[in-house]
């Protein structure tokens, strides 16, 4: 871990080549290409709104179809937060958020504890938005939790429009993200636990 909390994380396979950078005290920039527009639109309000600055670059195998590109961001992702947040020591350890977006209400709530675990209680009316199947989804958030050490419940509540859906669980994650990994001055450096370390 760099006193400045960023990471850089290369991930190079038959399938994929994604490089990732995360500064977790960053303003939000996004500079994001993986050919998956509707991707590229949920991952940028995901800066936006985490105050995580995300610059990614993923080539796949797009003629086949968006899994791979989507679940290997999602672990490149996850890795390069792990990584910037070090032992986990001295952050607020744990996030949640409420996100409206007309009609439809979702909720995140993650505990950066270094054991993941991801609760997917969200369901889609159609196969694709964009040029993204909606399946995929859940496959990015199974590996940003899983590789980012972090226990994720994402639910979304109620809601009609598919778009409106999807984005507010990439809002609500943010916003969890972003209070979970908040430096707490109280905690002098220690982790969030009574065990002393997670």
């Amino acid at each position: 871990m760099t006193n400045t909390r960023r990471s850089t994380i290369t991930r190079t396979t038959r399938e994929t080549d994604i490089k990732v950078t995360v500064n977790l005290d960053g303003t939000g920039k996004a500079k994001v290409e993986t050919g998956v527009g509707f991707f590229d639109h949920m991952l940028d309000s995901f800066a936006r709104h985490s105050f995580i600055d995300l610059d990614v670059k993923a080539d796949g195998d797009l003629h086949i179809d968006a899994h791979h590109t989507v679940e290997d961001t999602g672990i490149v992702i996850g890795q390069a937060i792990k990584d910037a947040l070090g032992d986990f020591a001295g952050i607020t350890r744990f996030g949640h958020a409420y996100i409206p977006m007309d009609e439809t209400l979702s909720r995140a709530s993650v505990d950066l504890c270094k054991r993941p675990y991801l609760v997917w209680k969200v369901d889609f009316r159609r196969d694709k938005i964009g040029d993204m199947d909606t399946e995929l989804f859940k496959e990015f958030f199974h590996a940003l939790a899983g590789n980012g050490g972090m226990c994720l419940h994402i639910e979304n509540l109620y809601g009609e429009n598919n778009h409106h859906i999807a984005e507010s669980c990439f809002k609500a994650a943010a916003r969890a993200l972003r209070m979970a990994t908040t430096p707490d001055e109280r905690l002098g450096g220690k982790p969030a636990s009574t065990k002393g370390s997670l």
